[in-house]
């Protein structure tokens, strides 16, 4: 039964698309939160009352104004690819789904404004074909996932080895957002305001229009490097994320047996024992590449493919690169073996070599190294999202606590909220803004600590639970 009184919003937004069917309303209230066994556990209940599917921003405002008088929260939602239970509504309500609002509504030069639920693929089909330019950046869910999505509540990928993070300046030039509040404002955001809202679940605003810069489209060269032993791939993706002069845009290695047992509908031209890195060049920086391979220091590496000479046959059997890299190699493992679950490791400059081999002897197969190099801060380091043997939730923080202590930040994602998943520490920036553009606290509750309980203690290891899944039972079904 709903805490809410969700009749009578129905008929506050008259002439809305709306769905209240129990199993679509559940259906959307889902996300990929299920990499997690402790978020599985956690969330698996959560449903919302509501779905809600605005056309424009006038219909974005509408719906606020109503939720906000009437006490519902509202939490919005993308494509749902997001891995940590971004989009689930922990208090029920409405799931603001601005799937429909996806339109590109301006190319210029360096530049693209589109709506939030623009999917990032067909972005770029758009920019491609009006001047041959594309998003700097995009996670390996690149064909199912929206651009607003991704800025709230993604933090880079496919691109970050040239181009850094999100949140880094630059690379999101523009945020139109709607407020929560009894007028709900319409803002613009720009400069050191991007941090407000960016990266934030939607928990202080809901962006109604995206600016993003974009850059030459070039007609990626995917290229897979193997290797006998994993660290050996591991220095030479090293050495080639650091050639400044050689444009690319993934560099991934991924141990073995990863892409034998793992990848292996995609990776029959790999043996058991052999690790491999995935790359994407520039096409006119293949003949530097080349040249930085058969130079390099690393050990017996051999290029098994190469998209700009395949076959039909080979690139047919293949799907793109970035969809076996990033989270991506976490989703092939989960669908072949259940007990795979993940996590997310820096590896700080300038000790990235030296940790990652520590950790990868530390461990073994019971986590299977696989790394995404990056610029982080201006400095070339790599992040990890290893494949964890999962046997328990015990284990799984024992883990963790290796890393942390070894000198390797976790990004814990077996956590719903910003600040475990994130820093482990309140963002005073966006609590600010929250206080601001939330004052009831409507917007996708439960994922912001710092608002919900101020005094929270993030060393205490202990794990953050909103009220509402303390009681399942009390949660909208």
């Amino acid at each position: 039964m709903s805490l809410y009184d969700i009749s009578a919003l129905k008929q506050d937004l008259a002439g809305l698309s709306m769905v209240d069917d129990p199993r679509l309303v559940r259906q959307k209230s889902r996300d990929f939160f299920w990499y997690s066994p402790v978020l599985k556990r956690q969330l698996d209940h959560v449903s919302g009352d509501l779905v809600v599917t605005p056309r424009n921003e006038d219909e974005v405002v509408q719906v606020l104004t109503a939720c906000h008088a009437r006490g519902i929260p509202v939490t919005p939602r993308g494509s749902g690819t997001g891995n940590y239970g971004q989009a689930m509504p922990l208090s029920g309500g409405v799931i603001l789904n601005l799937a429909e609002m996806q339109s590109v509504r301006e190319i210029g030069e360096g530049k693209v404004i589109a709506e939030p639920g623009a999917i990032l693929s067909k972005v770029d089909d758009e920019t491609r074909a009006h001047s041959r330019q594309e998003l700097r950046m995009f996670p390996s869910t690149y064909r199912t996932a929206s651009i607003g999505g991704f800025i709230g509540g993604g933090s880079g990928g496919v691109g970050s080895i040239t181009w850094g993070g999100l949140r880094d300046f630059g690379n999101v030039l523009r945020l139109r957002i709607v407020t929560m509040e009894a007028e709900p404002r319409r803002l613009e955001l720009t400069g050191e305001d991007l941090h407000k809202v960016m990266h934030a679940y939607g928990t202080n605003g809901i962006i109604t229009e995206v600016e993003a810069p974009l850059a030459p489209a070039y007609d990626w060269v995917e290229v897979i490097v193997g290797f006998d032993d994993f660290m050996s791939g591991m220095r030479y993706a090293n050495d080639l994320a650091r050639q400044d002069g050689i444009l690319k845009k993934l560099i991934t290695p991924i141990a073995a047996p990863i892409p034998s047992e793992y990848l292996s509908r995609d990776f029959s031209f790999t043996r058991k024992d052999q690790s491999i890195v995935l790359l994407m060049i520039a096409p006119h920086a293949m003949g530097a590449f080349l040249a930085f391979h058969r130079r390099a220091a690393a050990g017996s590496r051999e290029i098994l493919f190469r998209s700009d000479k395949a076959t039909d046959e080979e690139s047919k059997n293949l799907p793109p690169v970035y969809e076996l890299a990033w989270n991506h190699t976490t989703l092939c493992a989960r669908r072949l073996a259940k007990d795979i679950t993940y996590l997310q490791v820096l590896y700080p400059f300038p000790n990235q070599i030296e940790l990652v081999e520590k950790i990868h002897a530390r461990f073994g197969d019971e986590v299977l190294a696989h790394l995404e190099f990056v610029r982080f801060d201006g400095d070339i380091t790599c992040f990890g999202l290893p494949l964890v043997r999962y046997s328990n939730e015990e284990r799984l923080e024992e883990i963790m606590k290796i890393h942390e202590d070894l000198g390797a930040p976790i990004f814990n994602p077996h956590r719903y909220t910003l600040e475990e998943g994130g820093m482990k520490q309140t963002d005073a920036v966006q609590l600010a803004f929250k206080q601001e553009a939330d004052p009831q606290g409507l917007l996708n509750p439960g994922k912001m600590i710092a608002w919900d309980d101020p005094s929270f203690d993030y060393a205490s290891q202990t794990t953050y639970l909103f009220p509402g899944l303390q009681n399942p039972e009390q949660t909208a079904e």
